[in-house]
């Protein structure tokens, strides 16, 4: 087996690129697309990144067929209010065990993920919560309802 002698080179070829330029040239490519990322990161800051949620402070019309002692669920909220001869009270749906919404029924409310059980007052009727359903602050201007989840009051505490 004989070795061929290489063909010479043509003067038209391009010159073969040497290790040390092409290894500064992908540095600076790289450092190019690093601030073109950034920009682009940055083109985003003026614009708030925080996720809009109600407010804690909500207007309830009761519906005049709600019966005395019935609760009433507002929609996409976590409060059930109660109308009964004494006044309006609202009491959160919140289970104080681990924070699952309970669901109103004949007998008070009932967790469907652990089982606790509430009378309509929010205490306590069957474990594992560790204290009742808090009452939220309710006040009446002009006629409308409004419910502060924000602000727990005393349990029996109602308005006219």
């Amino acid at each position: 087996m004989t070795l061929q002698p290489k063909p010479p080179r043509s003067r038209l070829d391009p010159e073969p690129m040497p290790r040390r330029d092409w290894l500064g040239l992908s540095g600076l490519w790289s450092m190019g697309g690093a601030l073109l990322f950034g920009m682009f990161g940055m083109l985003k800051l003026p614009k708030a990144a925080v996720l809009a949620s109600p407010s804690k402070k909500f207007k309830v019309t009761l519906p005049e067929t709600l019966a005395a002692g019935e609760a009433f669920v507002p929609s996409g909220r976590s409060v059930a209010v109660f109308r009964d001869a004494e006044g309006v009270h609202a009491i959160s749906t919140i289970c104080t065990h681990l924070g699952c919404v309970v669901k109103p029924g004949a007998e008070g409310f009932e967790c469907p993920c652990h089982g606790s059980r509430f009378h309509h007052d929010g205490s306590v009727s069957r474990g594992p919560a560790p204290r009742a359903l808090p009452w939220l602050k309710v006040s009446v201007s002009g006629g409308i309802l409004t419910v502060d989840e924000g602000t727990t009051v005393p349990s029996g505490t109602k308005v006219a």
